[in-house]
């Protein structure tokens, strides 16, 4: 999955359109939820040395929200990498230069579309028995 089909399945699932908060970097977009505002996914150019990986040519990039006990599993796929920029026990970093799986992309996605989703209060709860 490349850049492109990421953020084209990411408005067609979704319903989301990212937005561009930095005008220094305008090629980084954002995905948040509508409700809260909180972010679910950060797509990014960065050079690869970043990463840890050799070489100074820029990768495009997603970061995603990671529930701890999954984010070493998670860095066990190909194309995983600890969070660029983030909480590292809390964000993962997939490269969306074809070496992660896409099934590991939508999957993660979604999880931290769950991640992030307004909560639900107790009293919304109990309100429809």
């Amino acid at each position: 999955m490349n850049r492109n089909e990421f953020i084209n399945y990411v408005q067609t699932a979704y319903g989301v359109k990212g937005d561009n908060p930095w005008q220094k970097d305008p090629e980084s977009t954002v995905f948040r939820h509508i409700g809260n505002r909180k972010w679910f996914a950060l797509v990014m150019r960065v050079k690869r040395s970043s990463l840890g990986l050799n070489g100074e040519e820029l990768i495009d990039i997603v970061n995603f929200k990671c529930d701890k006990v999954m984010v070493g599993s998670a860095l066990g796929n190909n194309g995983f990498y600890p969070a660029y920029h983030m909480n590292k026990e809390n964000w993962i970093t997939a490269a969306l230069d074809g070496s992660a799986s896409e099934e590991n992309i939508k999957f993660f996605l979604d999880l931290s579309f769950e991640l992030t989703a307004p909560k639900i209060k107790q009293y919304q709860k109990n309100c429809n028995p």
